[in-house]
């Protein structure tokens, strides 16, 4: 299922969440420069990954925050980027833009954390929004259930869409990570192409909690008064 569009409608421009799609494109071409395949594990993109993404075996703070404006492919990207501007819209106009980004570095944050602390010995470079992306959906859960999101599914050979309860599309979805990720534990990660599903449901939670936390705009303290 991949979500489209939502309904939830928002009263000021997506500045931060246009600027963080914006900066995770741009480091994306930069990585597009870089690569060079006669190289192998050598070339200039698989030493600026075990650079800038988090690595438990050797880990450093700052990747933390690097990590999650780092991509392994278009498909990487490009899902990550539409499941920003689907659910961080809404967010950001609930928390205001300088908020919002605090509150999407930190889930960015805790998610390198919760991935940290059940890989501590991997070797394996870790990159990607999608735990900063997962606390943005954990807090559109809290704060947006009932909102509907035009999903696009796929049914054996054709794509239909289906308006879906953003309830049922976001639990749907954090039980998959939960599932999935209860499932790898244990398994031997020998790939840069594996997914660090604790990572999405760490972010997720940190964003259920932290949208609970945070003040709203003045705006929605007065909508839902």
């Amino acid at each position: 299922m991949i979500p489209l569009r939502s309904s939830e409608r928002t009263t000021s421009p997506a500045i931060v969440t246009l600027l963080l799609i914006l900066a995770n494109v741009l480091v994306f071409l930069y990585e597009l420069s870089l690569q060079d395949p006669e190289m192998g594990r050598r070339d200039p993109l698989s030493l600026f990954i075990v650079q800038y993404g988090i690595v438990p075996y050797r880990f450093h703070w700052s990747s933390l925050l690097t990590s999650m404006f780092i991509h392994g492919g278009f498909m990487h990207i490009a899902g990550n980027m539409l499941f920003l501007w689907v659910f961080g819209k809404a967010i950001e106009d609930l928390l205001g833009h300088g908020r919002f980004l605090l509150f999407y570095l930190a889930c960015g944050v805790a998610a390198g954390l919760a991935h940290m602390l059940l890989n501590f010995y991997s070797p394996v470079p870790t990159v990607g929004a999608s735990g900063a992306i997962a606390g943005v959906m954990g807090a559109y859960l809290v704060k947006f259930p009932r909102a509907r999101i035009v999903t696009l599914v796929f049914i054996i050979v054709f794509f239909i869409t289906v308006d879906i309860p953003a309830a049922f599309l976001l639990l749907y979805w954090f039980a998959l990570q939960f599932v999935t990720g209860l499932g790898s534990i244990g398994e031997s990660q020998v790939s840069q192409g594996d997914v660090a599903w604790f990572a999405h449901v760490g972010g997720f939670v940190a964003g259920m909690i932290l949208v609970m936390i945070l003040p709203a705009r003045e705006r929605f303290r007065r909508d839902w008064s």
